[in-house]
């Protein structure tokens, strides 16, 4: 399979597993697996040639690492960025004491009044390096990277988890704890 189909594989297997689980006329459980045979058959439907060893191709080779398969390897599912509501039974864990957020320049003037949002998705997304960060912003134009203070943030009491594939995650980030330079 051509590296082009495995990304429109995987974005698709994006679509489905984090925003649209209807789209295969599938439904998430409540911790947002669903299993890999009903996956493989709505892709298949769709007119998109899948199966086990192409998934599993994509799961591996998704520079983001998205998508987990289950200790069972029936199930699968997205790491983090779900607009649907799912428990990712996540335990709550002190983060660094700084993070990064990657953003585009026209959102700032929201993110300096408001903080970080996690507006459709059940979190706020932050990295550990500037790197990634970049990266992310980079993906709707010239990022502007923000360091956030996330030791501070913890220790009067806001909650941070690890998804599976690194990424930080908390409910909303204060502009108070965020470095604008």
């Amino acid at each position: 399979m051509s590296s082009i189909n495995i990304k429109r594989v995987s974005k698709l297997m994006s679509l489905i597993l984090r925003h649209r689980p209807e789209h295969i006329k599938a439904v998430l459980d409540e911790n947002g697996w669903l299993l890999i045979d009903e996956l493989i058959k709505g892709i298949n439907k769709k007119g998109i040639r899948l199966d086990r060893t192409t998934l599993e191709v994509v799961v591996e080779e998704n520079d983001k690492k998205r998508f987990i398969i289950s200790d069972d390897g029936l199930r699968i599912r997205a790491n983090q960025g779900h607009s649907v509501n799912v428990d990712l039974e996540l335990q709550a864990v002190q983060p660094p004491d700084f993070l990064f957020h990657g953003t585009v320049p026209k959102f700032m003037e929201a993110i300096q009044n408001k903080g970080l949002l996690k507006m459709s998705r059940q979190h706020v997304h932050l990295s550990t390096n500037r790197d990634t960060a970049i990266s992310v912003g980079s993906r709707r134009g010239k990022p502007v990277i923000l360091r956030v203070r996330s030791g501070e943030m913890y220790k009067s009491g806001c909650s941070f988890f690890l998804s599976e594939n690194g990424v930080w995650l908390t409910e909303v980030v204060s502009p108070e704890y965020i470095e604008f330079k």
